[in-house]
């Protein structure tokens, strides 16, 4: 197991080092960092220039990428365009919606898998047929639109009903609220409840239907088939049998979808107003920030390649049969 992660950590820096070069290619090549600058007719030519060698415009892609890539290699992802450390904004925003996501993907999963095994072991009755239409209702409605509706039917007749704020609608937090982390935990706690059961409804259908979808087939499979027959109570057959084999697939979808819920976080934080990750990354391609833009989507293809190496290791928690040869 030990070598097999140390070679897949190999891996995963080459397909970063790929990817690196790839989106820095494509970002620099997308537009002028300069361009909000230039548009401005009282901006100076010289003022213009300095800021074009200090962001090495003149210099090569091959230099650009190096220059940026030494400083990826320190940790402060070079400087924006309003010439303000990227590496420091990074980690504030991803606090911010980490805050939000983390909740969102463990309570996703645990309403995903248990809806998904309750609507198979209840397969052709009201219950299945109710949660299928619950589950595809969530994955064909936007994020925006789930965002929208909370706050609209859910948020503002609770805080109505109680004469103050129960659910916040925006921001993170209050800059107002001070002191240590368990006195603005209610205020933490008020800002996040809308935001995460937003990312929460947007993302469980999808895994909720998978799930449906293995525990049936591993249901109608022989092994369970083998176990009943010998007269193994169901809960274990359920345990030891069904649900243990029926989440492997899964898990490989839920790691690839990590990613995916930083999307979908984007939107959720244009909603709500959030000041995190979402609109670090917008802002940064509506000002035409290469850094910035940059930033964001190494952190995204970082993710990726780690919440696969870990799915690759949670199968052999899962199945004992997975061996992880030198092939």
């Amino acid at each position: 197991m030990l070598s097999y992660i140390i070679r897949r950590l190999f891996i995963g820096v080459g397909v970063l080092l790929v990817s690196s070069v790839l989106v820095f290619v494509l970002v620099a090549e997308s537009g002028d960092p300069l361009a909000l600058l230039r548009q401005n007719p009282l901006t100076p030519a010289a003022t213009i220039h300095a800021r074009a060698v200090q962001l090495h415009l003149f210099d090569p892609l091959w230099k650009r990428y190096w220059i940026w890539f030494s400083h990826v290699l320190r940790g402060d992802f070079g400087m924006n365009n309003n010439n303000i450390a990227v590496g420091r904004q990074l980690q504030i925003h991803s606090m911010v919606t980490m805050r939000m996501v983390i909740l969102s993907t463990v309570l996703a999963i645990v309403l995903a898998i248990s809806v998904g095994v309750i609507a198979a072991l209840r397969h052709d009755t009201a219950v299945d047929r109710a949660t299928s239409v619950v589950n595809f209702i969530f994955l064909s409605v936007p994020v925006f639109v789930i965002g929208l509706v909370l706050k609209t039917f859910v948020a503002v007749p609770i805080d109505q009903h109680f004469h103050r704020v129960i659910l916040a609608t925006a921001g993170e937090q209050n800059p107002l609220v001070t002191g240590n982390f368990f006195q603005r935990f209610p205020d933490y706690l008020s800002h996040s409840l809308l935001p995460t059961m937003t990312l929460v409804l947007a993302t469980y259908s999808s895994w909720a239907i998978y799930q449906r979808s293995t525990v049936l087939d591993v249901m109608d499979s022989d092994y369970v088939r083998l176990a009943r027959a010998k007269g193994i109570s169901p809960r274990r057959v359920l345990r030891r049998h069904i649900l243990r084999n029926a989440l492997i697939p899964v898990t490989t979808v839920i790691a690839l979808d990590f990613a995916g819920l930083l999307g979908g976080a984007v939107i959720t934080e244009t909603v709500y107003g959030w000041n995190g990750l979402g609109r670090f990354f917008l802002d940064g391609v509506n000002g035409q920030d290469t850094n910035v833009v940059l930033a964001y989507l190494l952190l995204t293809a970082t993710i990726v390649i780690v919440f696969n190496l870990i799915a690759d290791i949670l199968y052999g928690i899962l199945d004992p049969r997975i061996r992880y040869g030198k092939s």
